[in-house]
């Protein structure tokens, strides 16, 4: 009798993808953990579903991208969040990372310009019953002194400096991660912490846009 080759089950499927990422050098146990147990799928568009749990980018509507679980978890080490953190993230998209951060840090505000991603990353937030993460429409490079100050800021975009605007609401000893370009051009993951820009390694991130806007 020919038995037909059984369907990996969920399961199965993430966890291919955690030793993908640790066989690619990501070795943050607690970031491995939180990326484990935050269902990917469910913050994917449905007729990507079967992709979700692959090492890819992935599209999520008004010309944005969900990140790669691999760029994800790069960025994430280099953040370093703390269990009393309070963390910044500017661009929702999808809400995954503000998932996935939520198992890290004690609160999470995830900012995104568009405001019909920020309604619907606010509804998988509450759908997973995630209490300490919050999505809102809001403009990442504007002014920002309503939101407080945060311990870490995390903004997966591209900048040509420094974002003053973010470094100020950097609380004492925070740090903030985004990908800088460099003056021979090549644009790096880099960590900005007490006025030193640590460079690491070459990562491709979207640049930011200023605004806001309710839909593209």
């Amino acid at each position: 009798m020919i038995v037909a080759p059984r369907e990996p089950d969920g399961l199965e499927i993430r966890g291919a993808l955690l030793l993908e990422l640790r066989r690619s050098g990501v070795r943050d146990v607690n970031v491995l953990r939180a990326i484990e147990t935050v269902q990917r799928e469910i913050f994917t568009p449905h007729r990507l579903r079967d992709l979700a749990q692959r090492n890819c980018p992935l599209p999520i509507g008004c010309g944005q991208t969900m990140e790669a679980p691999e760029q994800l978890a790069r960025m994430l080490e280099a953040l370093a969040p703390e269990p009393s953190h309070r963390v910044l993230e500017i661009g929702a998209g999808s809400g995954y990372s503000a998932a996935v951060l939520s198992r890290l840090a004690r609160e999470i505000v995830s900012l995104e310009r568009y405001g019909s991603l920020a309604t619907e990353a606010a509804a998988r937030l509450d759908q997973l019953e995630i209490v300490n993460a919050a999505a809102h429409w809001g403009d990442g490079l504007g002014e920002l002194g309503q939101w407080g100050s945060f311990d870490r800021i995390f903004a997966p975009a591209l900048f040509e400096a420094p974002p003053a605007t973010l470094l100020a609401r950097l609380a004492p000893r925070g740090r903030l991660v985004c990908a800088l370009k460099g003056e021979n051009g090549d644009e790096r993951l880099c960590i900005l912490a007490e006025g030193v820009v640590q460079r690491l390694a070459p990562m491709r991130l979207p640049r930011l846009e200023h605004g806001l806007s309710r839909a593209l």
